[in-house]
């Protein structure tokens, strides 16, 4: 299904705008400092994979974008919601103006 370009653009929009609030959340900054510095303690070693400082890193690796794909699905899923039920009102609002509408003009 091909969505219509102002669509498009408002939901890239959109993406944007929750991607960068995603960024600069503290909680998400604290958990990729962690990882950094789990990051640069992987240079101390040699066999960089079969270290404790690798495996540290990339569990904090996975941690930060588990955080950040969740609240990324979370806004999305609100926005959804709020876009159904937005549509679904309108929807209704007009149903009911055109049944108004014919019982005004069935009684003059």
């Amino acid at each position: 299904m091909n969505f219509p370009s102002w669509l498009q653009q408002a939901i890239q929009a959109r993406l944007d705008e929750v991607s960068a609030r995603i960024e600069h959340d503290p909680e998400l900054s604290r958990v990729r400092e962690e990882k950094d510095e789990a990051f640069e303690g992987l240079f101390a070693g040699r066999d960089i994979e079969q270290t404790p400082e690798y495996a540290e890193w990339e569990s904090r690796y996975i941690v930060s974008k588990g955080i950040e794909n969740e609240r990324l699905y979370m806004q999305g899923l609100r926005d959804g919601i709020q876009l159904t039920v937005s549509l679904l009102g309108q929807s209704m609002f007009e149903e009911t103006n055109a049944k108004a509408d014919q019982t005004i003009n069935a009684n003059p």
